[in-house]
């Protein structure tokens, strides 16, 4: 067989990092990491497994990718990740095309199965899929929270910290790699430490990241509401590489869907910690995600949800609609709420926060924000404020005279704001 490898990454950023890993653990035995099928002898696809959408495509993904086989030079197709990880079986029997499954925690079995192995030495080092100027970083793996909602834990397993000394050398690898921003993910970063410790250990790993020579932003990501550590807002208030932003999936504000969903909190302790993250730290801006269409969200909880979003602003937000997944506690409530329903509230809420992001947007007209440049779009270069994470938030669009190399740090008087982006020119 050849060595020519092509990794397909699917799903989340936690997905990305697994397949950044494998990327160097194959480059380390002497295979060729190539950037498409056509070029490749092997095919790897990191599947997602997390709600049914999701599911669909990598199953699409697998399908289209097997049937290159009769047509190029293609000669293994190996799946990974998530989706087999829940039905490795199904998929064994249903598509007879792929050469190999493997489950998230197999890349000693892949990488053996292709006649490599796995170097314990290399262990953080990862060849990087993000523009080379930032980094997804994942300090754990699996969730212990219970929602009633989500397959994460029956995919991943339990919450397990990574060593915050791996953690810290895998930082110092990227930065010398020239990473200026870390962004840190994990299924819950806020539970970080509680396995090991039983401590909330999240501050003091984001202070040890900041003393990381080369780091000059921190952005933080999926943190959970339910006894979220209060002393972290001092941490980000005070700290200058940390990002005044924070990814917090709230999912609902009923009282009633709060609890069906067992997501810990009530909806006035929700409340109040949201606005207590706006007062204890000036400035920062709160992404959220939520979900429309949960079996028992009525028109009276869609409402009451709407109304929320349209009171507190959210600075970013994202809408999933409601996916049925077997295994986790609320698919016994069934999927009564229809398919065009679901999408219906989802457009509501959407083009809701499409006008709070004009509106806020429109107010940094005349100011002058630090921006880190992403890449050149025709005649402007792209980039992003501490306030956006890459590919899901709102973007700066930017006019200079001169080229600008992505990773740069510019400051950018804004001229002009539209629902989604910034525009305006190096000052």
């Amino acid at each position: 067989m050849g060595k020519k490898i092509h990794i397909l990454t699917l799903g989340c950023p936690k997905n990305q990092v697994d397949s950044e890993v494998l990327a160097a653990q194959l480059h380390a035995n002497g295979y060729a990491v190539v950037n498409s099928s056509d070029e490749a002898d092997v095919t790897i696809i990191n599947t997602c497994g997390f709600i049914e959408a999701a599911k669909q495509e990598s199953i699409e993904t697998i399908l289209s990718t097997a049937r290159n086989k009769k047509s190029s030079n293609l000669k293994k197709v190996i799946v990974t990740g998530c989706l087999v990880e829940r039905y490795k079986k199904e998929l064994q029997e249903g598509i007879t095309e792929v050469d190999a499954f493997y489950g998230t925690r197999e890349i000693e079995k892949i990488l053996s199965d292709l006649g490599a192995e796995y170097k314990y030495d290399m262990l953080g080092d990862r060849i990087l899929s993000t523009p080379s100027h930032y980094a997804y970083l994942k300090i754990s793996e699996g969730c212990d929270n219970p929602c009633s909602f989500c397959a994460i834990p029956i995919i991943r397993g339990k919450h397990v910290s990574r060593d915050q000394n791996t953690i810290i050398n895998e930082a110092e690898q990227l930065a010398r790699k020239g990473v200026k921003e870390l962004i840190v993910v994990g299924q819950d970063t806020t539970y970080y430490g509680i396995d090991k410790s039983g401590k909330r250990e999240l501050p003091i790993l984001l202070d040890k990241l900041s003393k990381v020579e080369g780091i000059e932003w921190i952005r933080l990501m999926y943190t959970y509401p339910a006894r979220f550590p209060e002393e972290l807002l001092d941490v980000i208030r005070e700290n200058d590489k940390i990002c005044k932003y924070i990814d917090i999936p709230v999912q609902h504000i009923s009282e009633q869907i709060l609890k069906s969903m067992r997501r810990g909190i009530s909806s006035g302790k929700l409340r109040e910690l949201l606005s207590k993250i706006r007062e204890k730290v000036p400035g920062i801006s709160i992404r959220t995600t939520l979900i429309v269409g949960y079996p028992t969200e009525t028109e009276k909880e869609f409402k009451e949800l709407y109304e929320f979003v349209e009171e507190f602003k959210f600075d970013r937000l994202g809408v999933f609609t409601y996916s049925m997944e077997e295994g986790t506690s609320a698919s016994s409530l069934g999927d009564p709420v229809p398919p065009d329903e679901k999408e219906a509230r989802q457009a509501a809420i959407m083009e809701l926060e499409r006008n709070i992001i004009y509106r806020k947007n429109a107010e940094l007209i005349g100011n002058e924000i630090r921006v880190i440049i992403d890449r050149r779009d025709g005649d402007n270069f792209v980039g992003r404020t501490e306030h956006d994470a890459p590919e899901i938030d709102p973007e700066v669009f930017v006019r200079s005279d001169n080229d600008i190399k992505p990773g740069t740090f510019v400051n950018v008087k804004i001229e002009d704001a539209f629902e989604h982006d910034l525009y305006g020119v190096i000052k």
